[in-house]
């Protein structure tokens, strides 16, 4: 069986809490109110300079070309393409550049990067692709459960939605999924566990990420 097959069940668990928030659910219908929404654009700002670090290391760690070309391009992307459209994006919500570099990262985005760019830079190329997959298969997810319902009326809730449930990232995800199932096929047991135990972090964190925005987590001090 695919090690994502054997996955999926809990996965979904993952992705059916998210869709359950109450700032998705918001999101999806376009009743959010702007302002924690304003807070997720600025923290995944942060987040997209440490997932860039996350490619780059991905890179290192390729263990022949094809693997290393992609996640070269994948960082080329993110850096030089992604990072300006998020800066577009957040300009449509009266979010400037400045602001943007600005923003210091939340409790939750410094926790959830520091364990992406910690297991990059100290795991196998397994486990480095086992805590990337759960940002990739679970935007997706709810992008694409999302869409399903109908697109909301607000313009720019609707195209990040269509941005996520589009072709282009449903490739990306199947890419991260492939790769994923690739890798766990010639691991250990113990190392499929270690998986397993990579890909639940990352996708509590990915319900956290919500969460945090939802609430507008700041430091206590």
């Amino acid at each position: 069986m695919p090690f994502t097959d054997d996955l999926h069940e809990e996965a979904a668990t993952y992705w059916s809490a998210i869709l359950d928030h109450p700032m998705v659910r918001q999101l999806g219908d376009g009743s959010l109110d702007e302002g924690p929404f304003r807070y997720w654009v600025r923290q995944d700002y942060v987040y997209l300079v440490e997932y860039a670090r996350v490619f780059a290391l991905g890179a290192a760690k390729a263990p022949d070309l094809d693997r290393m070309g992609t996640f070269a391009e994948l960082l080329e992307s993110t850096v030089n393409t992604e990072m300006d459209l998020h800066r577009s994006y957040a300009a449509q919500f009266g979010i400037d550049e400045t602001e943007l570099a600005a923003t210091d990262p939340s409790p939750t985005t410094r926790a959830y990067t520091d364990f992406l760019v910690r297991t990059a830079a100290h795991g196998t190329f397994g486990d480095l692709v086992a805590a990337l997959l759960p940002c990739m298969w679970g935007f997706n997810e709810t992008g694409e459960r999302l869409a399903d319902r109908g697109l909301p009326d607000h313009e720019q809730y609707a195209a990040w939605i269509e941005l996520y449930a589009g072709e282009e990232f449903t490739e990306l995800t199947e890419w991260c999924k492939r790769l994923m199932d690739e890798v766990a096929a010639d691991a250990s047991d113990p190392d499929r566990r270690r998986y397993r135990d990579l890909f639940e972090t990352s996708a509590q964190y990915e319900y956290l990420f919500w969460d945090a925005a939802w609430e507008q987590e700041g430091w206590p001090l």
